[in-house]
């Protein structure tokens, strides 16, 4: 849930983004940082209460490649903090508009001293969930991103007969600008549609097919001074499945 939310009840992005990168002469990038988040917010859904989360990240990049292996994580702060999550993605870019993705969500226990079973990838048992990813970055002619993931193992949505239905999701976007603003359009939608009356479980939280993730996002750069700039967004996002709608706002420092 990587790359791809409230100051109280009106902010619902406040993120700090820190890192640093090491470039050997193996042509092996490395690279870091955390991004401090007033609440964590993925394609549309809620996943923590009111609290905020530190995401911290590590990526390598193999050269030229294409090729890069990433760690992801979610910890909320405060008493009575959810939404814990532990990443692990392998991506390959092998053109500038193309990427495929495959990652690997973990959601550990919020409770100290926990046993989550980290290594337990038994079909039915385990707390992993394994999506592969394609996506169209869009080329300076065609300027759309388009996005597909679908759900290939693990903790999945649950039919009515107990079995995985490889959720999927995809997603739309349009990226432009206007005066000093960048904004983009995006609208994201589940594609299964769970018998939530028959028993089954929705990895979503939809209870159809439908549209979860849909607005628009504003962001510029404010600049300090020639070494401190600090970019500010804003975005409106409607999930009309659940009929559920956000106001987010927020800063990067």
């Amino acid at each position: 849930m990587k790359k791809f939310v409230t100051i109280a009840t009106v902010m619902t992005i406040l993120s700090c983004h820190l890192s640093f990168s090491e470039t050997p002469e193996s042509g092996l990038n490395l690279s870091a940082g955390a991004d401090f988040v007033s609440r964590y917010v993925w394609r549309g859904i809620s996943l923590s209460g009111s609290e905020p989360h530190i995401q911290p990240w590590v990526e390598a990049e193999f050269g030229n490649s294409g090729l890069s292996l990433g760690f992801w994580g979610s910890y909320g702060i405060g008493p009575g903090s959810s939404g814990t999550e532990a990443d692990i993605y392998i991506s390959y870019t092998p053109v500038d508009f193309l990427t495929f993705t495959v990652t690997d969500y973990f959601f550990p226990s919020d409770q100290p001293f926990s046993r989550d079973d980290y290594f337990n990838y038994t079909e039915g048992e385990t707390n992993h969930t394994i999506e592969a990813m394609a996506t169209f970055n869009g080329t300076s002619s065609f300027p759309l991103w388009v996005t597909f993931a679908i759900n290939i193992y693990g903790n999945d949505g649950i039919d009515e007969d107990g079995n995985n239905y490889n959720a999927s999701y995809l997603e739309i976007g349009y990226p432009f600008t206007s005066g000093k603003w960048d904004i983009d359009l995006f609208a994201g939608m589940a594609l299964n549609s769970p018998e939530i009356e028959l028993g089954a479980e929705s990895w979503y939280g939809n209870s159809s097919a439908g549209i979860i993730n849909a607005g628009i996002t504003l962001s510029r750069e404010v600049k300090l001074s020639n070494n401190i700039t600090f970019p500010v967004y804003s975005s409106l996002i409607f999930n009309p499945e659940a009929g559920n709608f956000h106001i987010v706002m927020g800063i990067s420092l």
